[in-house]
C-alpha cells in the first residue's frame, strides 16, 4: 500500500525527489479557483465573501453575536478549559523566552546607530474549524510582540461555532472574531479586515491563498500548508510508536504526508503487515487510507549516510528520531520544521501544550525557513544619527561611491550636510 524506495537503487535520489516534487507542485490538487475567490473579493468585498461561505459552508453569519460567543463557551468541558490553560501557559512562557533585543551601537565619530524592533499593527489569523491549538500557537507569540489588534477567522463546524477556539480567543484577548474559512477567509483578512499580515496553516487552498495575497499582505516566511511527520526507527524501535506516529499524522488531511526511514528491513515487513489492519479500527479511516496511499512513504536506507541525506531532502515539518543512538544523526540533521528526540518524545504532543510552536515549514520550505516565532510580528527599523563630524568623515567616502555609480544628486545630497563642501 505504502511505496518503498531501496537506497540499494543508484537513482533512488532521483526517485525521493520525483516523489517529493510531485507532491509539492500542488499540481495533484486543483486549485485555480483560489485567485477567482481573491480577485473577487478583492473587488467585491463583504458581498462576495458571503456568497462563498453560502457556497462552501452554508454559512450565512459572517460576525457571530457575542451573546452566541459567549453561550458556547460556557458550554464547553471544563477539563478542555483547564487543558488550553495548561497549553496557553507553557507556551506563553517558551514563546516569552524568544523576544528580540534592539541593537545600539555608537562608534568613534559618535555616531549613533540603532536597530528596533517594532510590533506589526495588525495580524489576521487563520484557524481551521476545531483546532483551539492553533489559535494559541498563532494568537500568543502576537500578543507577546505587542500587535495591538488581533483578528480571527475561524470556520464553522457543522454549521456551529467552536467553543474551544473561542474559549483560547477569549484567553488571549482577541475581540475580533469572523466566522469564514477557506480561500474566502484569506481574501476577507487581506482586503476587508485589511491586517497587516496574515498566518496560520491550513490545506492546500489555504496555502495558495496565502501566496496569492502576498505583497498586500505579509505572510510568514515559510509554507505552513498541509501536515507532514518523518519517523527515523531502527530494530529496537516500538513498532506500535511507529505506526501511532504515521496514522495521528495522516489523519489531518488527504493531502498530508507521512514517511517512515530505516535501515531495518524486518521493520518495513512488520509496519507493512500490521498497517492495512490497524488503519481499518481507526477514526477518519477514510482519510488516513488516502493519505497514506497517495503520500506515504518508506525510505529503505543501507547506510547513516543516506538516511541523513534522506531526511534533509525531504525537509519534514516534523521529524521524530525514534532511535537509541540519535547523537549520530542529529547534528547532521538541517532541514526540518521540529524534531522530537527518544522515545518518549511523539511529534503529536507537541501540537498542544510542549511549549514549541506547531506552525512549521511544510512542502520542503524547512530547507530556508523556520517554525512561528516571535519575531514574525516585529518590523525591523533602523534608526541613524550622525554627529557633524560624522557626516564630515562618512560622507567624503560616502560621495566617491556616489558618484561612481552615477548617482550625482546622492553625492550633492550628502555634500549639503557637510561644511564647505
Amino acid at each position: 500500500m505504502i511505496k518503498v524506495i531501496s537506497c540499494k537503487k543508484k537513482n533512488y535520489k532521483r526517485e525521493l525527489l520525483s516523489f517529493l516534487d510531485k507532491r509539492r507542485s500542488g499540481k495533484e490538487v486543483d486549485t485555480s479557483i483560489v485567485p477567482k475567490i481573491i480577485k473577487d473579493i478583492r473587488k467585491n468585498g463583504k458581498k462576495a465573501l458571503l456568497k462563498y461561505e453560502k457556497k462552501f459552508s452554508k454559512n450565512t453569519e459572517i460576525v457571530p453575536s457575542k451573546d452566541k460567543v459567549n453561550k458556547a463557551i460556557r458550554a464547553l468541558d471544563p477539563k478542555i478549559k483547564k487543558s488550553i490553560d495548561l497549553a496557553y501557559n507553557r507556551i506563553f512562557k517558551f514563546h516569552s523566552l524568544q523576544k528580540p533585543k534592539d541593537i545600539k551601537y555608537i562608534d568613534n565619530l559618535k555616531n549613533k546607530l540603532e536597530y528596533k524592533h517594532v510590533p506589526l499593527q495588525s495580524v489576521g489569523i487563520y484557524v481551521p474549524a476545531n483546532l483551539p491549538s492553533t489559535l494559541l500557537m498563532n494568537a500568543v507569540p502576537a500578543k507577546i510582540s505587542g500587535v495591538k489588534r488581533i483578528v480571527l477567522a475561524n470556520p464553522k463546524l457543522d454549521g456551529k461555532l467552536n467553543p474551544a477556539v473561542l474559549y483560547a480567543a477569549k484567553k488571549v484577548g482577541i475581540k475580533e472574531i469572523y466566522s469564514m474559512g477557506g480561500a474566502q477567509a484569506i481574501a476577507s483578512l487581506a482586503y476587508i479586515q485589511k491586517v497587516n499580515k496574515v498566518v496560520g496553516p491550513g490545506n492546500i487552498y489555504v496555502a495558495r491563498s496565502k501566496r496569492e495575497v502576498f505583497g498586500d499582505v505579509g505572510t510568514e516566511g515559510m509554507v505552513a500548508g498541509p501536515s507532514e511527520i518523518c519517523v527515523l526507527a531502527d530494530g529496537k524501535t516500538d513498532l506500535n510508536q511507529v505506526i501511532t506516529s504515521m496514522i495521528g499524522q495522516a489523519e489531518h488531511d488527504v493531502n498530508s504526508q507521512s514517511i517512515l526511514i530505516t535501515k531495518d528491513k524486518k521493520l518495513v515487513n512488520k509496519f507493512n503487515l500490521e498497517i492495512k489492519g490497524r488503519i481499518q479500527k481507526v477514526q477518519r479511516k477514510t482519510v488516513v487510507l488516502k493519505s497514506l496511499k497517495n503520500n506515504g512513504l518508506i525510505v529503505l536506507a543501507q547506510t547513516d549516510k543516506q538516511i541523513i541525506e534522506a531526511i534533509n531532502e525531504v525537509a519534514p515539518e516534523h521529524l521524530e528520531i525514534n532511535v537509541p543512538n540519535y547523537k549520530k544523526y542529529l547534528n547532521q540533521i538541517y532541514n526540518a520544521g521540529s524534531i522530537m528526540i527518544g522515545k518518549y518524545s511523539p511529534m503529536a504532543v507537541s501540537d498542544y501544550n510542549v511549549g514549541t510552536n506547531h506552525v512549521l515549514p511544510t512542502l520542503g520550505s524547512a530547507k530556508f525557513s523556520s517554525g512561528l516565532n516571535s519575531s514574525e510580528f516585529y518590523k525591523k527599523i533602523s534608526h541613524i544619527t550622525l554627529t557633524k563630524k560624522g557626516i564630515e568623515k562618512l560622507g567624503e567616502s560616502a560621495t566617491h561611491l556616489a558618484e561612481y555609480e552615477d548617482l550625482d544628486n546622492h553625492a550633492q545630497s550628502i555634500r549639503s550636510r557637510m561644511k564647505g563642501k
